[in-house]
């Protein structure tokens, strides 16, 4: 068995239902001859009952059938089919809003689109919608189509409404955001080690981090006041391409994302940051050897500091970066995702 923590640290992630581990291991319960994720809200089961496994290909070959609760099979954090048809009826509406009987029609329960889309993106599904609306109607309100317009076609019932829910989204009246920076889009992507909050503008990814980061909030925040520019859950062609760069990188058939980044710091940082995406997949530095390659010898703690404050994981790979004695210490996503990490690009490495 291949595991990414040692069993006991694995059990009690199992009986807390850390939902932080799914995708690092599954469980399978000798009990019930099923397999498990971490986060399973089903009965907890006795430590001499579970057995655990790297993958769910292990799990069904040592005979255990996959547990319908968690549904193990399906990727951590996966977007459901029922959300990707939503998704297609918020683009085809064109401004129109969904009510709860439409989404009716579609066989998609409101509640349950309403607690998905607040655990998803931190706002209700209604929300979510006059958020698309609004940020669709940012690039006609810069070629100067008057609000009153663009809050009849936006599908709002009053321009006063529009120009309310502009505000909240944008942090100002329409008429002084309207020559206001790039929209940034948000997205989350599902990985086989736990989801990723992706942010990206038209230049490029500005943000790609775990979800359960404890200093996501202030990477955002710190994102926000250099990129002057809102935040909205949405889509664009870098996203996409961040997506398909991942599932190949995960998949085994990527060891260089080739994606444009947009990666603002201090000099020294980004300086750091340029170094890191120097460290070839299936290879580590030390942060002295990091400080060496970039002139400062002696700022081996301004260089750990800066690789903590990389805001793009993965595509700068502050995972690759070890300690003098070879431990994989300091990962802000987790020390065991930073180990499986390295073994995976490691193997990718040995495949070659």
């Amino acid at each position: 068995m291949k595991a990414v923590a040692n069993p006991s640290r694995m059990y009690r992630a199992l009986v807390e239902r850390d939902r932080t581990f799914d995708g690092a291991f599954f469980a399978g319960i000798r009990t019930t001859g099923i397999f498990c994720r971490p986060g399973c809200g089903a009965k907890k089961p006795l430590r001499k009952n579970v057995e655990f496994f790297a993958s769910a290909t292990e799990a069904l070959r040592a005979g255990y059938r996959p547990c319908r609760r968690c549904t193990p099979l399906e990727l951590a954090g996966a977007t459901p089919p029922w959300a990707k048809r939503l998704f297609e009826l918020v683009e085809a509406s064109r401004g129109v809003r969904l009510t709860s009987q439409d989404l009716v029609r579609a066989d998609i329960h409101p509640a349950r689109a309403a607690r998905w889309f607040k655990g998803r993106f931190g706002m209700t599904f209604q929300a979510y919608q006059r958020a698309r609306r609004v940020a669709a109607a940012l690039p006609s309100l810069r070629n100067g189509s008057p609000v009153g317009v663009l809050a009849d076609v936006s599908g709002f019932e009053s321009e006063s409404g529009f120009r309310a829910a502009f505000t909240q989204l944008f942090g100002a009246a329409p008429t002084h955001v309207a020559d206001a920076a790039t929209l940034l889009h948000a997205q989350r992507i599902a990985t086989p080690i736990g989801p990723m909050l992706a942010i990206a503008n038209d230049e490029g990814v500005l943000l790609l981090e775990f979800v359960d980061r404890r200093a996501l909030a202030t990477q955002i925040a710190t994102l926000r006041r250099r990129a002057s520019g809102p935040i909205v859950p949405g889509d664009n062609a870098h996203l996409r391409r961040l997506a398909t760069e991942l599932e190949r990188y995960f998949a085994g058939d990527l060891r260089a994302f080739d994606i444009e980044l947009v990666a603002r710091g201090t000099p020294f940082q980004e300086r750091v940051w340029a170094e890191l995406r120097r460290i070839p997949c299936g290879e580590t530095r030390s942060y002295a050897q990091v400080a060496r390659a970039i002139g400062h010898p002696s700022a081996v703690r301004a260089v750990a500091h800066a690789n903590g404050m990389n805001r793009i994981a993965l595509l700068i790979p502050c995972h690759r970066v070890i300690g003098s004695d070879g431990s994989p210490t300091g990962y802000a996503g987790g020390i065991w995702r930073k180990t499986w990490l390295l073994d995976h690009e490691r193997g990718q490495t040995r495949a070659v």
